[in-house]
């Protein structure tokens, strides 16, 4: 690994940041903790409330396919095999907790964000790394931490969207907070008009303006990508004020119209969001809206079999 993560993270770029699509390129795709034989180890050590398989559409397929499922016991290159013949996504979320040697290089990328900009306060960190088909697709969704994306293996092409309506209705990024499933994300074909395309290949990186929409199409190898997300003060309360409105929309037929930040207001919301987020009925939103009912199999057409569907 050089000794800095970013090769051209100068102050023209630094004024970038959070306020227009940017790329970046990154030392992570030598690091060997990315290589196939150090995937598939992790891969076969992995918690299972800590990953989301996922099937997937292909480009090119008229229907919109999102199904979650399980890795049935293969071996990590197994998984890395069968993913490579098509249709699956496999994200590793909170890679820095399962193994901290993943979590080093976050901090030491982040450590040099700070030193470039120095009144970005990144707040707390996450990290995940997505192993994908080649040709699969990400539907058009957005996020609700601020969000990196790091190509290590493969090459996609990336559709960024304004973080505003009609790109992101309020209510459909209350949906996002309420549920915890980015994709259900309302898509016209006309948005392409305004977004920007951005391709991605190894040693680069995305940053984008925080909640913008995206959606992401493989090209035609297996792709390992890496994600980063940070929770700035500023970002956190945006999230509690998001999710309260939601709350009050969805349960109260309220249609909020502020998204302040502080006063009597915010400091309700804060409450009623974190009353919402200990609720059953939060926990039992958050299960019903991902159900497993594939799993994996080395022998099954498309590397899956059906299964009766569960909640985990």
């Amino acid at each position: 690994m050089p000794a800095n993560v970013f090769k051209d993270l100068d102050a023209a770029q630094a004024r970038l940041w959070g306020q227009a699509p940017q790329r970046l390129h990154h030392g992570w795709a030598r690091s060997p903790l990315f290589s196939l034989d150090a995937l598939a180890s992790l891969i076969e050590r992995y918690p299972a409330e800590h990953f989301s398989l996922v099937a997937t559409s292909s480009q090119g397929s008229a229907a919109r396919r999102w199904r979650e499922g399980e890795l049935g016991g293969l071996s990590g290159r197994q998984v890395i095999d069968t993913i490579a013949r098509g249709g699956l996504w496999l994200n590793l979320r909170n890679v820095h907790l399962v193994d901290p040697r993943y979590g080093a290089l976050q901090d030491a990328a982040y450590a040099e964000l700070r030193a470039a900009l120095p009144s970005f306060d990144a707040g707390a960190l996450r990290m995940g790394i997505l192993i994908s088909s080649p040709l699969a697709q990400v539907p058009y969704h957005a996020d609700l931490p601020g969000q990196t994306l790091w190509q290590i293996a493969g090459r996609k092409r990336v559709y960024i969207y304004p973080p505003h309506a009609p790109y992101l209705p309020a209510a459909a990024l209350e949906d996002i907070a309420l549920s915890g499933v980015e994709v259900k994300l309302p898509y016209d074909p006309a948005f392409d008009h305004d977004a920007v395309l951005m391709e991605l290949e190894p040693g680069q990186m995305l940053h984008w303006p925080l909640n913008s929409p995206h959606r992401v199409d493989n090209l035609d190898s297996l792709n390992i990508s890496v994600t980063t997300e940070h929770w700035t003060p500023r970002i956190r309360r945006a999230q509690m004020v998001t999710l309260a409105n939601g709350v009050l929309r969805r349960h109260f037929g309220h249609a909020p119209r502020s998204r302040a930040l502080s006063g009597p207001g915010f400091w309700a919301k804060a409450v009623l969001q974190a009353v919402w987020r200990r609720s059953r009925w939060a926990q039992r939103l958050q299960s019903q809206a991902r159900p497993i009912d594939f799993r994996l199999s080395v022998h099954a057409p498309g590397g899956m079999t059906d299964i009766p569907a569960y909640h985990r």
